[in-house]
This record gives structure tokens, sequence and C-alpha cells, in this order.
């Protein structure tokens, strides 16, 4: 493993680890001090901390590992050829370590209450939501989450510096839409974390679950990838830069400045010289006498 790659699975590790720490953290404090209920308000201050977490990890760490902390971003990525598919394995094995990780700090933090109450925050499905419902809410809200983040943070044209709060945001938005459904994973490792610390502290977790955060994620990552490529064209707006570069001669202070001073021996001679930048300098003509206009100025 090269060092480079080291740092950066380190960084999809670490970025994972905060992901869930103030992600199903929020969870586990919201029903801490909301005695183990959560009403709609209860719900958008998690949403909140979700979209913030998210940005800030995008901010740290987007210039080093890209911040996918999503083994699902990270196949859809790949699967669009922005990726190398060599590193798929291990980024997820990372980000699946990192999680794992954060769910231990949060039990760490708030004793066994966080495994009785919400198996340390983890997502299930909501009252009469089946398998197949499931997978459909995920890729749904997997979807919005992929499209923002091709947008923001993939295509070129985007303004820069958007991209952490934008992708936060579209997270903050799909959890308060369908968090009451399945919990609003939109990232395996997000329900793998939980999950896994919560069982190695003797919680009772629903692992047959697992397969449709897995699926739905995936499945909602890619299609945004594919369609996002298929009407905005990124790829296009790439190819056009280097071309017009290449045609388009640099404008203003980048340009250079062709031209020559023409001497006394050149003048008359009924050559026609070109306009701006690109014509020869005249030299100023020397009256007779050898004045120039400055010596009699002064």
């Amino acid at each position: 493993m090269d060092a480079g790659l080291a740092r950066r699975l380190a960084a999809e590790a670490l970025g994972t680890g905060l992901l869930i720490i103030f992600g199903p953290g929020s969870v586990v404090a919201a029903l801490a001090v909301g005695d183990g209920s959560l009403d709609f308000a209860g719900l958008g201050m998690i949403a909140l901390s979700f979209g913030l977490v998210v940005a800030i990890v995008i901010y740290a760490f987007g210039t080093t590992s890209g911040a996918h902390i999503n083994p699902a971003v990270t196949v859809a990525l790949a699967a669009t050829r922005r990726f190398p598919w060599r590193e798929v394995g291990p980024y997820v094995l990372a980000q699946l370590v990192g999680s794992a990780l954060g769910g231990l700090l949060i039990v760490a933090a708030y004793g066994v209450v966080s495994v009785d109450v919400s198996n340390v925050g983890s997502v299930s499905f909501g009252e009469g939501v089946g398998y197949g419902r499931a997978i459909l809410v995920e890729a749904l809200a997997t979807f919005l989450l992929m499209l923002t983040i091709m947008a923001m943070a993939v295509d070129k044209r985007a303004p820069a510096g958007w991209a952490g709060l934008m992708i936060g945001l579209s997270v903050t938005c799909l959890v308060l839409v369908f968090a009451p459904q399945t919990g609003a994973a939109v990232n395996p490792a997000r329900a793998f974390g939980p999950f896994a610390a919560s069982a190695l502290v003797g919680g009772d977790v629903p692992w047959s679950q697992i397969w449709a955060y897995v699926i739905g994620s995936v499945v909602g990552a890619l299609l945004a990838a594919v369609v996002y490529d298929l009407l905005a064209r990124p790829r296009a707006a790439e190819a056009e830069e280097p071309a017009a570069a290449a045609v388009e001669p640099p404008q203003g202070a980048q340009g250079d400045v062709v031209g020559r001073r023409v001497g006394e021996g050149e003048r008359g001679s009924g050559r026609t010289g070109a306009a701006g930048t690109a014509g020869d300098i005249a030299a100023p003509r020397t009256p007779p006498g050898g004045d120039t206009p400055a010596d009699r100025r002064g």
C-alpha cells in the first residue's frame, strides 16, 4: 500500500467515524432528552446534525480522499469511471471500520443506554414498511444525495466552495422526509456501524434488514450518477475546456504582446502594418534638426 492511499484510507475511516458519532449519536442524544420518545422537532435536530457533520467532513477531507464516507458513493463513482475499481475495496473497508469504531465511541460516551434505547442510533424499518418499500425509500433518498454530489462536487461547472454545504443540506432534507420510514441511512456504512457496535455489546440487532440498506443505497446512487451524466452532460463540458483553450488566444495580461519596433529604413516601403498588438510598433519620426517633440517642449 502506497503512502498516498494509506493517508486517504485514514481520512475515509476518520470521516465515516465522525459521521456516525454526530449522526446516529444525535439520535441517541434526542432519545435521551426525550425520555425515549421522538417528535418531529427532535427529528429536525437529528437531520440538522447529520447535515452539519457531512458538510464538515467534506470540507475537512474532500481534498484528501474525496470524502466519500459512503460505500454507495464510492461504487457509483467507480461505475461512472471517476474512481479506480482497484481502490473500491480498500475504501469500503476503511468506511466500515470507521463506522464501527464511531459506534463503539457512542457506546463509550452514553453507556449501555445507547444500546437499550436505540441500538446506538441504528436504522430500522418503520411500522408497516416491508423489504420492498424499504429498498425503494433508500433508493429515493440516496438518489437525492448522489445527484447533489454529482452537481456540486463532481461537475467542474459547479460554483466553488458550495459542495460541502449543499451536500450536507441534501442529507438534512432526506432525513426529514424518509427517516420515519427506514431511518434514511442512504449509506451502508451508516447502517453497519451502529449495528456492529450494538451487537458487540449484546444488543438485539435486526441484521436481516441490512441488505435493504445496501441494495437501496447502491441502486439509488448508481441511478443518480447515470441520470446526471445523461441529462447534465458534465463530461461534454470537460471535453470542451481544453479544446477552447487550444483555439482561443489568451486574453488580457495572460497574452503575449506581439510586435517590434520599425526602423527608419522600413518606413515608406508601402507595406501595410497590422493593427493592434499584432502589428509593428512604429518609432516616432525625428523632425529635421534632430529635435524630438519632447526637446521642443523643453
